[in-house]
Formats: structure tokens, C-alpha cells, sequence
């Protein structure tokens, strides 16, 4: 079982392979540095939270709460059992107050999503809880949790609510342009916010390889035995490493409307964190404390951010991140390197370039399409009033 088996909060029952828990525990331990910027920059906004909530009042939350309640199955020790007991897990070693409600919904579509302002609610689909093993399922959980645990579900209503709001401010001059710029630097945010929970889950299983295989099934369904772990990642290394700028272009133009990571990137992210020292210093027990988090400086989270972003730059393998790199480095004969980079597109004629495009533009999901969660093949979390599959 965990540590204990009976928590201050009244956590009991929880299974029995042993794993460490993290008491008090801030999420800042877990967030990507960018999903953290964001989040301590918004907490510090006094009355912030409050104001939100009182304008969320028009999106149908008690009628999603509802329609749960009656069309789908609530997990209790008389339902869904095994199920209950590692929601309780997850938030005995999270530290998680309040066990929050979770629903089983009938839908063949490998799905799960944490939503609601006022007290988050967890729902996983059929496809998910029939498609996953015990172990691969409580790093699921451990997700949904980690979601909560940050308060993710009431800064991605927003990403909801401005997307919705791009619509209908269509036919102002510029009106859309300025709000789906704001948009998709929410999206950014929301992938980021997908490996936060990533972490979150291998935090509450303590099994990366059940993380990676839950990944690999969500992307290739339930033939394991067909699939190889190390080969999934070495996809993810061909992902980044591969092709000229024209796919690191189309790699951009795929992700941008997209909430989630690709799966054997987030794979890959997950591996690299397990591997770090971050990680590890949380195993020992050396994490920052809830009780530390009004204490936070928003400039340094957004240090902390950017440093983040150039390592990435700096050590990715992307032939348009290595130019960047290069340029910020002085490197020399860009022209030359630029134009043997596009030069497919002028000897390859037209289909090079057509194919590339339409490539991207399948790739994409409409613009007002609302979040959906990672479990659902990578196409976003449900954090709001449209967060079912």
C-alpha cells in the first residue's frame, strides 16, 4: 500500500503495492515550467478566481454535473470498485483534500477529463477503463488528479470561452485575428499543462513503464504485444530530429490548433523528466510545499519559463530549432543553409508542397472545436462544459 494506509484526510483502503506519497505537496513540483508561470502569474491576481467563476455562471456546469449524475455510472466502493480505490489513492499520495466525484461514461472512445469551477469532477469513458491494465489505468487517474490538484479546469475555461468569443467577434476588423492570437498562446499553455499531468500520474503510479504503455495503447490501441516501448520512443526521436525546415515547418502548422502534445512526444517528455534530477529530488522528498505558494515570485517562474524554452531550442533536434540556435550563436552562411533547407520545394514541384500542405491542414482541428482530453488520442482535455468526447 502507500506509506500508510489511513490518511489525515481520511483516505483508507488504498491498494496495496507500495508506493511514496508526497504530503503538502505543491504542484509546482510537478508543472512544466511554462504551464507554472502562467499559473503563479494568475493566483497572484487578487479576486481573479472569484470574478471567473461568477461570469462561468453562464456556461451549463450544474447541467454537465446533472447529466453525469443520471446517464453515467458514479464510482463508489459499490461501483467500479477497483476504480474508487485508486481515485483514493491518487489523492492520498497527491495530498489531495478532497476526493473529487468520478463517473464512468459509456462511450467506445478511449477518453478522460477533470472539469468544473467550483469543485472539479472526474469522468473516464468505457474505451479507456476496457483498453487500459490496473497500472496503466492509476497513472491515468493520477493525471486527471494532478489536473485538479493545479486548478487547471478553471484557467482552461478560458481557452473555452475565448475560442467561443473568436466567433462571434468574426466580423470586426481584426476582431478574430487579436483574439485567436490569444488563443493560441492558451494552446501553447494547455500542452504544456498535458505534460505537467503527465508528471502528475507517473507521480501517483511510480511506474514509467505503465505510463509509457498507456500512451502507446491510446495511440495504437490494445495489440501490446505488437508494440515495443523502445521503438515507440525512437518514433518520437524521428518525429524531432527528422526531415528539413519544410517539415519543421509543417510540424508547427500540425500543433498550433491542436491542445495536446503528440503522444510519443509526450512519451518522450515524460521519459526525460523520470530521468532528471527534478524527479528524483521528489522521490527523495525535497519538493516545494503548498504552504510556500502565496510566497512565489511570478518574475522568477517566468525565468524559469524562458530558460526552459531556450534549452529546448538549444537542444532540440529540429533543423528549424538548430538554425535558430545557430543564429542566436552567429553562426554563418544562413542563406545558404535557409535556401538547402526549402529547396525540396522548388525541385520537388508541385506535389512536394501541396502534399506537405494538405498534410497539415487534415492534421488540424477546427478552430472553435473546444478541448478534449489527452485520452482521447491526444486531441485535448475536457476542461469545460465541452469537455465530453
Amino acid at each position: 500500500m502507500s506509506d500508510d494506509s489511513h490518511g489525515p484526510n481520511g483516505h483508507e483502503h488504498v491498494p496495496s503495492r507500495q508506493r511514496r506519497r508526497f504530503p503538502g505537496i505543491s504542484s509546482r513540483a510537478y508543472e512544466h515550467p511554462a504551464d507554472r508561470s502562467a499559473l503563479v502569474a494568475l493566483r497572484r491576481l487578487s479576486g481573479f478566481d472569484t470574478v471567473f467563476k461568477a461570469l462561468s455562471g453562464l456556461l451549463p456546469e450544474r447541467s454537465l454535473r446533472l447529466l453525469f449524475l443520471s446517464d453515467s455510472v458514479r464510482v463508489s466502493d459499490a461501483q467500479f470498485a477497483h476504480l474508487n480505490d485508486m481515485l483514493r489513492d491518487a489523492c492520498y499520495i497527491l495530498d489531495l483534500e478532497k476526493v473529487p466525484p468520478m463517473y464512468v461514461n459509456q462511450d467506445p472512445q478511449p477518453n478522460a477529463m477533470c472539469i468544473g469551477l467550483d469543485e472539479p469532477i472526474i469522468v473516464v469513458t468505457t474505451g479507456l477503463v476496457e483498453l487500459l491494465d490496473e497500472e496503466e489505468m492509476r497513472a491515468v487517474i493520477g493525471h486527471e488528479v494532478g489536473h485538479a490538484l493545479s486548478g487547471h479546469a478553471v484557467y482552461r475555461t478560458i481557452l473555452l470561452f475565448l475560442t467561443s468569443l473568436a466567433l462571434r467577434v468574426a466580423w470586426i476588423p481584426l476582431g478574430n485575428l487579436a483574439i485567436m492570437a490569444i488563443v493560441t498562446a492558451l494552446r501553447e499553455w494547455f500542452r504544456k499543462s498535458e505534460l505537467s499531468a503527465d508528471r502528475a500520474g507517473l507521480l501517483v503510479g511510480q511506474d514509467l513503464r505503465a505510463s509509457m504503455r498507456g500512451l502507446m495503447k491510446i495511440a495504437g490501441g490494445n495489440h501490446l504485444h505488437e508494440m515495443n516501448v523502445d521503438a515507440f520512443l525512437a518514433q518520437a526521436e524521428e518525429y524531432e530530429a527528422g526531415g528539413d525546415l519544410r517539415d519543421s515547418v509543417l510540424k508547427i502548422l500540425n500543433v498550433l490548433p491542436r491542445s495536446h502534445p503528440f503522444t510519443t512526444v509526450r512519451a518522450a517528455e515524460l521519459k526525460k523528466w523520470a530521468e532528471s534530477r527534478d524527479y528524483q529530488r521528489i522521490m527523495d522528498g525535497h519538493y516545494p510545499r503548498r504552504s510556500e505558494d502565496k510566497d512565489t515570485s511570478v518574475s522568477d517562474s517566468f525565468r524559469q519559463s524562458a530558460a526552459s524554452y531556450a534549452s529546448d531550442v538549444k537542444n532540440s533536434k529540429d533543423p528549424l530549432m538548430k538554425l535558430v540556435s545557430d543564429l542566436a550563436g552567429g553562426a554563418g552562411d544562413l542563406g545558404g543553409r535557409v535556401r538547402r533547407g526549402f529547396g525540396g520545394f522548388a525541385s520537388g514541384g508541385g506535389s512536394g508542397s501541396g502534399s506537405g500542405g494538405g498534410s497539415a491542414k487534415d492534421a488540424s482541428t477546427p478552430q472553435d472545436r473546444p478541448p478534449r482530453d489527452d485520452h482521447g488520442n491526444g486531441n485535448g482535455d475536457g476542461a469545460g462544459p465541452d469537455g465530453r468526447p
